[in-house]
This record gives structure tokens, C-alpha cells and sequence, in this order.
């Protein structure tokens, strides 16, 4: 069995210190300042009205209690359930029960959507205007370089991940090029931002991304919607649900399972 040949490349040692360390060194400090220029734009909380408040949570009550019946006695249940709806159809927990049957208003003129649109543009401007200037500073002065070798093998398919910008079909995976390793900052300095600013930091473009994902929608849906018009689906949902109870005859399932 004939061994295969280790594919070696002689590169000048100081391109680890002059463009890898730099990249990285770049990258830190461009997360840092994100999450400091964040802080700054970002806008004052603002008091919600009280009744605001309780227009938004009372749908929500509404939709817990719909998705989480089942931890509910049936006498407990259908006093929640009797009262969301009269308060549903009677338009109790509106914000604004004189506005009620009118048109919802344009989100363009409400000035807390606008604030909030703002917001979103500031936190996208954060991340792209410096993106864009390290790209565009690494092809100018990087594009083209080997800079390290993976002390690790990999398969063939992380190749195109590696090695973007360097035109080559059969260097081994495991080198990595510079504009690779700029993606890979991307990706692999979101612990170095926690150790740095803490946990509930704004540097790591991928956690906002991850978390603009996961948020769950407001129960109102935005701005821009009828709140009557929910407020009655939501008082048609609860009608509607066959309720059942996981104590229902606890007892005597407790018992045949220890008899068992």
C-alpha cells in the first residue's frame, strides 16, 4: 500500500502576523464599536398607555388561555372563558372603544411605528456600513493569500467555504484564504463579544439575526390591524375549544398505576 503524498506549500511565515492578527484584531474592535454605536442610537423606551397595555395583553390572555386549557379545571375554564368573550364582543378591552368599526390608521403616520422602523434601520445600517468597509478593505490589500493551514483534515466540501478568493482545484481543503477567514470572525468571535461586553451585547451580527428570528410576533400583529376584528376571531377561537383536563380521573389513574 503505497502512502500518499503530503501536499506542501511554502508560504512566508509573516503573513500570519501581517494579515491574519490584523483581520482579527479588525474584527473585534469593529463588534466592540457596533455594540457601542447601538447604544447610542438606540431610542429611549417610551411609556406604553395603560390601556394600550391592556389591549395587547388581553389578547394574548386570550390566546394562552386557548393554547393551555387543558391545566384548567371546567369550572375555571369557562368563567375565563365566559368573560374574554364578553369582553371580546363588547369591546372592553379596547384602547380606544370610541375608534371602534373604524378604519385601523396608516402605520406610516403612527409615530411609535416610525420609531420602531428607525430603530430597525439604525441596527441594519450598524452591521452593513462596516461589513462593507472590511470587505472592501480585504480585497484591496488581502485578496489572494493563504494565510494558515487547518491543524485538522476535512472533506473536500468545505473547500469552497476556505478558500473563496483563490482560484485553485487542487490545494488541500485544510488552507484557509484570508477573505475565508474574515467569514469565519464572522461566525466565530460571538464568544469573545459575550466575554467582552457581556451576554446582552449588540456586536454579534449573527446573535441579532438569530434572535430577530426567533422573536415570537406581538399578539396584535402590529401596527396597521383592527384590534376589534381580532378581539372577536379570538372570542370565536374560545367558543369553539373542546376543553379537557389532565386531572380529569387523576385519581383513579394514580391507582392503577401503582396496582400495576
Amino acid at each position: 500500500m503505497s502512502n500518499v503524498p503530503v501536499q506542501t506549500l511554502h508560504r512566508d511565515p509573516q503573513l500570519f502576523y501581517w494579515i491574519l492578527i490584523p483581520i482579527t484584531v479588525v474584527m473585534v474592535l469593529t463588534g466592540v464599536l457596533r455594540h457601542y454605536a447601538s447604544v447610542l442610537l438606540a431610542n429611549a423606551p417610551k411609556k406604553l398607555d395603560a390601556r394600550a397595555t391592556r389591549e395587547q395583553r388581553s389578547l394574548g390572555h386570550g390566546v394562552a388561555l386557548r393554547n393551555n386549557h387543558h391545566v384548567l379545571s371546567q369550572k375555571s375554564f369557562d368563567s375565563r372563558r365566559e368573560n374574554l368573550i364578553a369582553g371580546f364582543n363588547s369591546g372592553e378591552f379596547l384602547a380606544a372603544p370610541d375608534k371602534k368599526g373604524q378604519p385601523p390608521a396608516n402605520p406610516l403616520t403612527d409615530p411609535s411605528a416610525m420609531d420602531g422602523m428607525m430603530g430597525m434601520m439604525k441596527n441594519n445600517m450598524a452591521m452593513i456600513i462596516p461589513n462593507t468597509l472590511i470587505m472592501s478593505w480585504i480585497n484591496a490589500f488581502f485578496s489572494g493569500y493563504v494565510i494558515m493551514k487547518l491543524p485538522f483534515p476535512i472533506t473536500i466540501k468545505f473547500k469552497s467555504m476556505l478558500q473563496a478568493g483563490v482560484q485553485t482545484k487542487d490545494m488541500d481543503p485544510r488552507w484557509m484564504s484570508s477573505i475565508s477567514w474574515y467569514f469565519l470572525c464572522i461566525f466565530g468571535l460571538q464568544f469573545v463579544y459575550v466575554f467582552l461586553l457581556g451576554s446582552d451585547n449588540a456586536a454579534s451580527q449573527v446573535a441579532q439575526q438569530m434572535q430577530q428570528q426567533q422573536q415570537p410576533m406581538m399578539p396584535m400583529g402590529g401596527p396597521g390591524n383592527d384590534p376589534d376584528k381580532q378581539f372577536k376571531a379570538e372570542a370565536e377561537n374560545l367558543a369553539v375549544v373542546e376543553h379537557f383536563s389532565v386531572l380529569d380521573d387523576v385519581e383513579e389513574r394514580l391507582l392503577k398505576g401503582i396496582k400495576a
